[in-house]
């Protein structure tokens, strides 16, 4: 009985060693699924911070030259009228930076340098991208920008956060560019009358300064588009200094740089 039950024993054991072809598909199979969600984790977190990182002090470091020091004097207590904005007379060449989104809801330090463009590897892979045709900042019409929400530092991860009455600002070399937010819009992909100078009617001329900025949605996903509005307000030459609310920020970055 005892042999038996040795010979029995012998035969489970072998039959548990044994490697099968399926055993070791499967081993691949989890194994190439834990990379995956490990790439995607990278992908969409990890270097979305590492990328907006960089993109922050690209965008800052433009500032820096920009101000040339004029920033770092204290503004005075009461700023004369501005007058209408300085606008840029034309868009720089693709993929170059001429300006900066500050958008302070995201953060007391963020800031994404606007490139020309809306090439996926291009513009947007640095940054926010200016929709080709669409007006310069403080011009009458429509400041069309786009920017991913996950991926490439995802400089717009946060627009739908963004609550009315929010300020928006766009830096240029002429000085800061104030925008309100008042309402979001959600489109098809091919629904770019978003982008025309009066958003959704192509044929009107417009009157007002408005700015546009275009995102996927849902996050992760590009079945639509997020679309933010906001109406301007003011400008702040930069011989002025910067706007109240982002001076504590500005003298800070002009300290450490």
């Amino acid at each position: 009985m005892v042999l038996v039950d040795g010979r029995v024993a012998r035969r489970r054991a072998e039959r548990r060693s044994r490697v099968t072809f399926v055993g070791v598909l499967g081993e691949v199979f989890i194994t190439a699924g834990v990379l995956v969600l490990l790439f995607l984790g990278w992908q969409v977190w990890l270097n979305d911070i590492v990328v907006g990182g960089q993109q922050k002090n690209q965008a800052i470091e433009q500032s820096q030259t920009w101000s040339k020091g004029e920033a770092s004097a204290p503004a005075p207590a009461v700023r004369p009228d501005p007058g209408p904005p300085i606008v840029m007379a034309s868009a720089p060449a693709d993929d170059v930076q001429f300006a900066n989104l500050i958008i302070p809801r995201f953060g007391s330090d963020y800031t994404r340098p606007i490139l020309e463009g809306v090439a996926v590897h291009g513009a947007l892979a640095d940054g926010i991208g200016h929709y080709p045709g669409t007006q310069m900042p403080g011009d009458v019409g429509n400041v069309a920008l786009a920017g991913h929400r996950t991926g490439w530092g995802a400089p717009l991860g946060d627009i739908g956060n963004l609550m009315v009455g929010d300020s928006i600002y766009l830096e240029t070399e002429d000085g800061w560019y104030k925008y309100i937010f008042r309402t979001f819009a959600y489109v098809m992909p091919t629904g770019v009358d978003v982008l025309a100078a009066v958003p959704q009617n192509p044929e009107a001329a417009p009157t007002d300064r408005i700015l546009t900025l275009t995102s996927c949605n849902p996050k992760t996903t590009a079945a639509e588009r997020i679309i933010a509005y906001s109406i301007f307000d003011t400008w702040y030459p930069r011989a002025g200094g910067p706007p109240p609310e982002l001076a504590p920020e500005v003298a800070a970055a002009a300290a450490a740089g």
